[in-house]
């Protein structure tokens, strides 16, 4: 185990893991951001024993901050394909496209991989409860997680949730409460902090300020990239982005690799918001205070559900990685986000949900506007599996023609068929 403690982004308050931190003591909705000890761990971790280990995220154990395998809850997530786009790339003009696909995940997105770590913290704690403010996704894994683990989930999902999800969640036997979202500040998230302080329960929801642990998993996406890519970092990578979580992960992963001599570079972190709510991309556009960003002023407005924060949470971090990595914020429509979905499906077999397709939404947009060079190496996330989201899915896909044939000519269609069978 090489963490050497945990800082809170906001006081500097510092925190051995033995003492079990979740959250900063002082209140100050401060981030618990982990320290590795890279002079050691470099030193225990190899190439040639990486060659040795099972393509999943936990192939990764010492950049993780779980203390030994014997609290490791898992499902088989990580070891997602990054997939050499063809048909997709020829269309875009591009030459070095790739889509990671985190659909392939055992909840169908990339939160497997933020609730496994978190979850298996909340063993080697000794949790019996858990809560998560959720749209659906990260609550579905937590839920899924906490089955496995034995430890009970309390969700707290919006109003306007989609039944699918909801779905997922009940059959994982999580107490699921809709909580009705009639102003800008996430009333999700209110519920849960209830819930934390009045009866003690482990919070995890899909961001860094009430749960450290959570953020470190998503760092293992960038890892099998480089690995994917024969130890090559591409030279961009578009994010879906609500919380700034994802980004804040991805981009921990390259500084890890970094950090231990295995790469030398970054490549540009892109944040992809829509249009309905861009909170991180608006303080990358007016330059804000990391710490000091704007929350969105009214309920979001997006088909992109799982990109609903109007506070990105992790938004001080993501918003150092863009600056830090000469990156950018893009910011797309909810029609642009539905055309990605189509030509993901149709032109590579990806099927996304709208917040998963975002990214390729934002790819063709930065296209569009000159910041994507056609010869660069490219990596777009495909965040969440269509079928996480079957009611947005419903709307958007359109209906297949009616047809109503005759009892003759399905007689005919039938002895033509064994004709061609004998």
């Amino acid at each position: 185990m090489f963490v050497k403690y945990l800082k809170c982004n906001r006081c500097g308050r510092e925190y051995r893991l033995e003492s079990k931190p979740v959250l900063c003591e002082n209140n100050d909705l401060g981030r618990l951001d982990i320290i590795y000890d890279y002079e050691k761990l470099g030193k225990a971790f190899s190439i040639e024993n990486l060659e040795k280990r099972p393509f999943n995220m936990w192939r990764y154990m010492e950049f993780l901050p779980v203390p030994s395998q014997e609290y490791v809850v898992s499902l088989g997530e990580g070891g997602t394909p990054l997939l050499k786009s063809t048909r997709l790339a020829e269309a875009l003009g591009l030459r070095n496209l790739y889509l990671k696909d985190e659909t392939r995940n055992p909840t169908g997105s990339f939160k497997d991989r933020a609730m496994s770590v978190s979850v298996s913290m909340a063993k080697f704690f000794g949790f019996k409860k858990a809560t998560i403010a959720s749209s659906g996704n990260a609550a579905a894994s937590l839920a899924a997680y906490g089955a496995k683990a034995g430890i009970d989930v309390f969700a707290f999902v919006p109003d306007f949730a989609g039944y699918g999800k909801i779905a997922q969640l009940l059959y994982y036997g999580a107490k699921v409460f809709k909580v009705r979202w009639t102003e800008a500040e996430d009333p999700t998230v209110k519920m849960m902090r209830l819930v934390v302080e009045k009866y003690g329960f482990y919070p995890s929801p899909s961001f860094g300020v009430y749960n450290p642990y959570q953020i470190e998993g998503p760092k293992t996406i960038s890892m099998e990239i480089i690995e994917q890519l024969g130890w090559r970092t591409p030279d961009q990578v578009f994010v879906p982005t609500g919380a700034g979580s994802l980004l804040t992960g991805v981009y921990n992963g390259f500084r890890d690799f970094n950090a231990v001599g295995l790469i030398n570079k970054y490549p540009k972190m892109v944040a992809v918001q829509p249009e309905g709510n861009y909170p991180l991309v608006r303080a990358w556009l007016e330059k804000q205070d990391p710490l000091n960003i704007k929350p969105w002023e009214k309920p979001p407005e997006t088909i992109a559900t799982g990109l609903e924060d109007t506070f990105p949470w992790d938004g001080d971090a993501a918003l150092k990685a863009m600056y830090a990595t000469n990156g950018y914020g893009v910011v797309v429509t909810d029609d642009e986000i539905v055309q990605a979905m189509k030509l993901l499906a149709s032109l590579e077999g990806v099927f996304a949900e709208p917040s998963g397709a975002a990214g390729l939404a934002g790819l063709i947009k930065a296209l569009n506007e000159g910041l994507v060079d056609k010869d660069e190496t490219v990596v777009v996330l495909v965040t969440g599996h269509g079928l996480k989201d079957p009611d947005i899915i419903r709307k958007t896909a359109g209906d297949a023609p009616l047809i109503n044939p005759s009892l003759e000519e399905l007689e005919k269609a039938s002895e033509k068929y064994y004709k061609i069978r004998m």
